[in-house]
């Protein structure tokens, strides 16, 4: 953030978090020429002052940033403004141009990662969450979404990430920009695929780089390969129940009491707990059932009696 918005930002805070809106009876906050309590698209002082704190958790990604029609500085973000093979939060945030203020009416569409397979000359999606929605009701002008990424960046392959943005009325985005999908460091697996059937899977676990030792909420996502595969895998429409059995392949496989199940939640994702006893590499061995009981993926034994299907985490 430049000098001149984070001045704005203090400026506004000093002056006791008036909201801008130009409702209000008292006189407007006039700064460098602008009166903010005209400007009705933007947050209160409060709200702007919260974006900009949430802003100091993560980093810009300077390949999906745009200006729309030249009113409208559009910037995404993820924890380290890079991507990653498996799960990867993204924010969206607007400013204009004029003021720097941050705009909460805007809409985020049809994102839309693709790899290039090089060899085969062939083009796939991946996993993509749903609507971008705002993340909080206290920060309306802040938008999430996510993506998981099949692959990372290689000689095989390489990615190339699109959307589209309308920001109160004007229309623009990010078309076909090539961005780099590092790999995961070794001891992280976060991204699996199971059949059922003609049809395939995904399991996306959610950020378990922000595990610690002890119990810890688990989330996942099952996402379902479209058809063509150009368009992104969506949510899985069927009910899932996915059973987990952590152990430590480095310490005798030894696992862990307290885990309970992974189970729909409504906002589609799959949500259980998992009990982490000291620190190290845990495998998280899974067997899916489908909404009748029956085991469709993992539970199978491996030659040590585990399942093939399973998450790998290091804490």
């Amino acid at each position: 953030m430049n000098k001149k918005v984070l001045t704005l930002f203090l400026a506004i805070a000093s002056l006791g978090l008036v909201s801008c809106n130009s409702n209000d009876d008292e006189t407007g906050i006039v700064i460098d020429g602008i009166d903010l309590s005209k400007d009705v698209d933007c947050c209160s002082a409060e709200e702007a002052l919260q974006v900009y704190k949430f802003l100091q958790t993560v980093r810009n990604i300077p390949e999906l940033t745009t200006v729309v029609e030249g009113l409208y500085e559009v910037s995404a973000y993820s924890k380290t403004g890079t991507l990653h093979k498996g799960y990867n939060d993204l924010y969206f945030v607007v400013t204009k141009k004029k003021t720097g203020n941050y705009v909460k009416f805007f809409d985020v569409t049809d994102l839309t990662p693709l790899m290039h397979m090089v060899k085969m000359d062939m083009w796939h999606s991946t996993p993509v969450g749903g609507t971008v929605t705002v993340l909080d009701e206290k920060l309306p002008a802040l938008k999430h979404g996510w993506v998981s990424l099949l692959m990372n960046t290689s000689d095989a392959g390489n990615w190339q990430f699109s959307y589209d943005i309308e920001v109160l009325g004007s229309k623009g985005g990010v078309q076909n920009k090539a961005i780099n999908v590092n790999a995961l460091p070794d001891g992280q697996d976060w991204l699996k695929s199971f059949k059922v059937g003609n049809d395939t899977y995904y399991l996306s676990l959610v950020n378990p780089s922000d595990w610690q030792t002890g119990t810890n909420t688990i989330q996942a996502y099952i996402s379902k390969k479209n058809d063509p595969i150009t368009t992104p895998y969506t949510l899985a429409t069927e009910t899932f129940t996915i059973e987990i059995d952590p152990r430590m392949p480095d310490m005798g496989n030894h696992t862990s009491p307290d885990n309970t199940p992974l189970t729909i939640q409504g906002n589609g994702s799959y949500r259980g707990s998992i009990n982490l006893t000291m620190t190290g590499l845990w495998r998280i061995h899974l067997t899916v059932k489908d909404s009748e009981g029956n085991v469709v993926a993992g539970g199978d034994d491996q030659k040590d009696g585990y399942s093939s299907l399973y998450w790998d985490v290091t804490l």
